[in-house]
């Protein structure tokens, strides 16, 4: 016992958790790591070279190459001991150096939910200043923390209409364990009950494009960290746009224009263009007759977004306008499939891939974001806008103690 409290008294010197003792140092790397699970431990050594090599004892006594950077970032899922080399060729003696990193338990147990919303940013929609509720004074900062307060506590939010975002994080880094799916989130996506719309996966899916990010310099922020697309089952859809880009115009001294049927009470609100020559409105309805612009931007002229435009997935199935049916993708969005359908609104983080479409790997993420994917317009049900509340790291055991959660299995 006085072995284990003396190990973990010598373990809280060492946790070196995107730490400073683990940056950059004239000594060079040090000669033991202790760190806890989950948690990134950067190792940047301070010699340089013509190259690097990273690499790590597998059980069989084999080394297995971990990078080729100078700088690296260990990450484990398991607690363990696990031997690190680190060797560089400078052309003439090089340098090898090797060292043991001891994985710990977590001193606090984390959660498996959402801990932290970083940046909510709707597009306008006709759920917008309701979900979560502006109230006048309400600053970006302050409805960020409303988010972040519903997120946390699996309430749903709204990202409005195409390009609406939000950006949120675990409490730790969630790992990329290599053949399982990773993270989860949910919506507020429904199957139609009508049968043939049902089979055919039909109802009300308005898909999510999911990103994700590691905070490879540590800081706890995305910032400067490269955001990487999960490349779900559309991405290489012909029909979808990559590089989309969308402006929103505000409604400011706008005279409302109704439709004949009344339910539009203004069918001109809010302009937008975008840059494959596409332009139409976001329309105002008699269901929400609330600003549908973030009223905490109100000072800002226009909006604008970027990102991936999904093809259109609604059909008026009545061809009167009555009956519109979304339906949804085969996998890989968020807000696309119902929820007790765990595993279609569950995420692999190998599903990433840069800017020009090229599959990354990554050790683990600290960041996701979520924004509308489809920019669509289905008559009275309105634009198709994103919706979503808490998502789950599915490597993380739910304690009896939490309720119940569909998507835990």
């Amino acid at each position: 016992m006085r072995h284990t409290i003396l190990l973990y008294m010598l373990a809280a010197l060492f946790l070196a958790a995107c730490h400073d003792n683990v940056e950059d140092v004239s000594s060079g790397l040090n000669d033991y790591y202790y760190v806890e699970r989950m948690k990134k431990l950067r190792l940047s050594p301070a010699y340089k070279g013509a190259s690097y090599r990273w690499t790590m004892k597998t059980p069989d006594g084999r080394d297995s190459l971990l990078s080729a950077e100078r700088t690296y970032i260990f990450l484990a899922e398991k607690e363990g001991t696990y031997g690190i080399t680190f060797t560089l060729d400078d052309g003439m003696r090089g340098y090898k150096h090797s060292f043991p990193v001891v994985v710990l338990h977590e001193e606090t147990e984390y959660s498996p939910y959402t801990a932290r919303v970083y940046e909510y940013r709707p597009a306008p929609g006709q759920f917008v200043n309701t979900m979560p509720f502006y109230e006048t004074g309400d600053t970006e900062e302050t409805m960020r923390q409303k988010a972040e307060d519903d997120l946390v506590n699996d309430v749903m939010i709204t990202l409005g209409a195409w390009g609406g975002y939000v950006t949120f994080g675990f409490d730790h880094t969630v790992i990329n364990v290599p053949g399982k799916k990773d993270f989860c989130i949910k919506g507020n996506a429904f199957y139609s009950d009508i049968p043939a719309y049902k089979e055919q996966k039909g109802g009300s899916a308005e898909p999510g494009v999911v990103m994700v990010a590691l905070d490879t310099n540590c800081n706890g922020m995305p910032d400067e960290d490269e955001w990487y697309e999960l490349a779900g089952s559309e991405y290489h859809n012909p029909m979808t746009r990559h590089g989309y880009e969308i402006t929103y115009s505000h409604p400011d001294g706008h005279q409302p224009v109704r439709d004949p049927t009344g339910i539009l009470t203004d069918t001109l609100y809010i302009p937008w263009r975008d840059n494959f020559g596409g332009k139409g409105f976001v329309a105002k309805n008699m269901y929400h007759t609330q600003s549908y612009w973030p009223q905490w931007l109100d000072r800002e002229d226009v909006l604008t977004f970027r990102g991936t435009r999904l093809p259109d997935n609604g059909v008026d199935e009545s061809r009167v306008g009555t009956y519109y049916v979304l339906y949804s993708y085969p996998w890989g969005y968020a807000d696309n499939h119902p929820n007790d359908y765990g595993d279609l609104c569950a995420f692999d983080i190998s599903w990433a891939v840069d800017k020009d479409g090229t599959p990354v790997c990554l050790p683990g993420i600290d960041f996701i974001r979520v924004y509308t994917g489809v920019n669509q317009y289905c008559g009275w049900t309105g634009e198709t806008s994103t919706e979503v509340a808490r998502a789950r790291d599915l490597h993380i055991e739910v304690k009896p103690s939490i309720p119940d959660d569909p998507l835990a299995e």
